[in-house]
This record gives C-alpha cells, structure tokens and sequence, in this order.
C-alpha cells in the first residue's frame, strides 16, 4: 500500500512560505526560492563581493540588526509589498549592485523571502536558492545521500503560489532528478508538479509572464527580470546559521 504521508518521501515542495511548519522543516535540508526577487538577490549580492547577508522580517527588525554595526560597515535594502522601504537601498539585484557590496554587511529584508528564511530556522541546514545558483546548491546537497529529506520551499506571494518560485523549485527537483538517478517514489506529487511547470516553459516566458514580473516590467525593471532568469550561471551555494547567511567553504 503506498502512503499519503508526504514524509515518505526524501524530496517535497512547499508551495508558499505560509506553509512552513516544524514538523515540515525538522532535520531536513531546506532550500528556500523567492525567485522575484530575495532570494536571486542574496545570491547576486555575494558575487559582488558582499561578507554576510542578514534576512530580517521587517523594516523595525533591520534597524535593529544595523544598530549593532558600525557605520558604513553595512547596507539596508529591502521592500515592503513591492515598495523599496524608505531610506533603504533597492532590494533588487542589478539596482542593489550598484550601491557598493564589497566587504560590506547585506541587511535584507523583503515580505516574503526574508520571512521565509527566518521561518526556516530549525531545519537542518537552509540554502538559499535561485535560478543562477541551482547547480551550485544540488550539487552540494547530493554529498548528503538521499536519506536526508530536502524540502524546497516556495516563499510565494500575497498568501498564494507564485508562478516563478513554483518553476524554480522544479528546476531544483529536475536537477536533483537528473544527478542522483533515484526513483521517483523519492518524490512527492507536489515536486513532481513542480518539475511540471519547470518543463513546460522556459524561465524567460514563466518569469515575465508572472505576476511579479509583469509588475516589474511596469517599473521598466526588465533588465532585473532578465537577469534572474539566468540558469546556474554562479557557483555560489550561501547557507544560513546563526540568523545571517555566508557563503559554504
């Protein structure tokens, strides 16, 4: 008889960070996507050079982490339902690399990327994830053996599934599928929906034709669009402890 139990299987997808619970994420591999755009910028961040990235859950919480550093050591970026907050940097990839990174302290936070990764502490280990730096991060997770589950968490948008965090942990399972050679029992129906959307389009005609990337081509922010599109370009694989992120090795 095969199980309903979700757990069963070694790889599963969340499909919105509202969905994030303990018994979900404890002692299992967590990779966390919000593909428009925190997680993309975490990433992108580190290739310019940035020491450490600090997700926070909001404006008031960023102020804080800032007040415990020195000034000019660190920059404040971030949104608030898709406004850039007042005062701070903006939270998008390309727009955020022009500020100055280089050995400077990321204090990030977003309404639903950021809260997604907070929520994810206690898992065994958070990756942060994105369409640049997938390779990257299940090459790494693969040293793990298929005994350790990995939950791929969607950090969505306004309560829902997004279409462009949905594509990019199909991207993540068809890269797990495709290294490891395990059997789809391994899987559970929710990434195998995933892989689903991830092969029925390529990143440039789901991510313009979400409802993130709609809005952002509004803002003459195409350019940002485009770049987070890019397939594991960067071998990068940030990892979260200690509530702030650093890149493994």
């Amino acid at each position: 008889m095969i199980s309903s139990n979700p757990f069963t299987h070694n790889v599963h997808v969340l499909f919105r960070r509202e969905d994030i619970t303990r018994k979900f994420i404890q002692d299992k591999i967590v990779v966390v996507l919000d593909i428009l755009f925190a997680t993309t910028t975490i990433v992108s961040a580190f290739s310019h050079g940035v020491n450490k990235v600090i997700p926070v859950r909001d404006e008031a919480n960023a102020r804080l982490a800032a007040d415990d550093l020195t000034e000019h050591s660190y920059v404040l970026a971030g949104e608030l339902y898709a406004e850039t907050i007042k005062g701070f940097a903006s939270p998008t990839p390309l727009a955020l690399a022009q500020t100055g990174l280089k050995d400077k302290t990321l204090i990030y936070s977003t309404t639903n990327g950021t809260v997604a990764l907070q929520q994810s502490i206690g898992s065994h280990q958070v990756f942060v994830g994105s369409l640049l730096n997938a390779e990257a991060v299940v090459s790494h997770i693969c040293d793990f053996g298929e005994e350790v589950p990995i939950v791929i968490v969607c950090s969505g948008s306004m309560g829902l599934p997004n279409l462009e965090d949905t594509f990019g942990a199909g991207y993540f399972v068809h890269l797990l599928r495709l290294i490891r050679g395990d059997s789809l029992t391994n899987y559970s129906d929710a990434s195998l929906v995933a892989e689903k959307v991830y092969r029925a389009a390529n990143a440039k005609e789901i991510l313009f034709s979400s409802r993130v990337g709609r809005l952002m081509v509004e803002r003459g922010k195409e350019k940002e669009v485009n770049y987070a599109c890019e397939l594991s370009s960067l071998d990068l694989v940030p990892v979260m402890g200690d509530n702030q992120i650093k890149l493994l090795g």
